[in-house]
């Protein structure tokens, strides 16, 4: 079977469980060397399968609820499983996208994908069990539309998605487990315990190809990683940032003096 063409099917499916059934098989396929990496056909893909619900929407239009009520936390929890399931999409795009990278490093992104689709599972039983549903709540597209920007240059793909988007997940995981043991609700505070402690390695994974990239086109990653900053994100970040979490996933220390000089004011 062939690599590329297999994560394409995974990526481009739709259906919740399949997705989840055909990324762990993806995975298990390539730790038995039963894939190649010939040649296949390489697609823009604008929209990445998913289900027809949840209804995405602006960031901006979202609410936010207070996490005292079932609702609130049902919103949250949805909101995580959302990302989630972003999660596994991008991790199978840096696969079936970048075709002259190391076997390592596809080794490691079906890892995160498979991880991902755990994730994702955990947080959707979690909302079952409270009575609701994956697709219940609005969400929004922001992940899918920085791999889209990215989808040229997999340097780029590693400096912006793990190491921006993905790493804010480990700056606000720490104070939404706090928040979630102060409302009672320690069935979701260990599941985020699970995804923390894998994000941590996924960013890691993310830190270490960027750096990877840097050294094959005799870059300093720190400074390219300013440069790329300043170039997609204006040149800010919202903080702040759960530096321990960050130094072991493969940021420097100038990186994160670099990350709070550029907090807004």
């Amino acid at each position: 079977m062939n690599l590329y063409e297999e994560a394409y099917k995974c990526l481009m499916e739709s259906n919740i469980s399949k997705k989840r059934i055909g990324v762990d098989r993806l995975y298990e396929h390539w730790q038995r060397k039963a894939l190649n990496r010939d040649d296949f056909n390489l697609e823009k893909i604008e929209i990445p399968g998913r289900p027809e619900k949840p209804e995405l929407i602006p960031p901006a239009q979202l609410k936010r609820r207070k996490l005292g009520s079932e609702l609130g936390r049902a919103t949250l929890i949805h909101a995580i499983a959302h990302i989630e399931f972003n999660a596994i999409n991008l991790a199978l795009d840096a696969v079936y996208r970048f075709r002259d990278m190391p076997d390592d490093y596809y080794a490691d992104w079906l890892k995160v994908a498979s991880e991902e689709a755990y994730h994702f599972s955990l947080l959707n039983e979690r909302l079952e069990n409270m009575g609701y549903h994956y697709g219940d709540f609005p969400a929004h597209n922001g992940l899918w539309e920085m791999v889209l920007k990215t989808g040229h240059d997999v340097m780029i793909r590693m400096a912006l998605v793990p190491r921006v988007l993905e790493a804010r997940g480990l700056d606000v995981t720490p104070g939404m487990m706090e928040r979630l043991a102060t409302a009672g609700d320690s069935e979701t505070v260990d599941i985020l315990k699970i995804i923390l402690r894998d994000e941590i390695g996924h960013v890691a994974i993310g830190s270490y190809w960027f750096k990877y990239c840097c050294k094959l086109r005799d870059l300093n990653p720190e400074e390219t990683f300013r440069n790329l900053l300043n170039e997609f994100m204006g040149g800010t970040l919202r903080g702040p940032f759960y530096m321990e979490g960050r130094l072991q996933a493969g940021f420097t220390q100038k990186e994160m003096d670099d990350l709070v000089a550029m907090m807004p004011t």
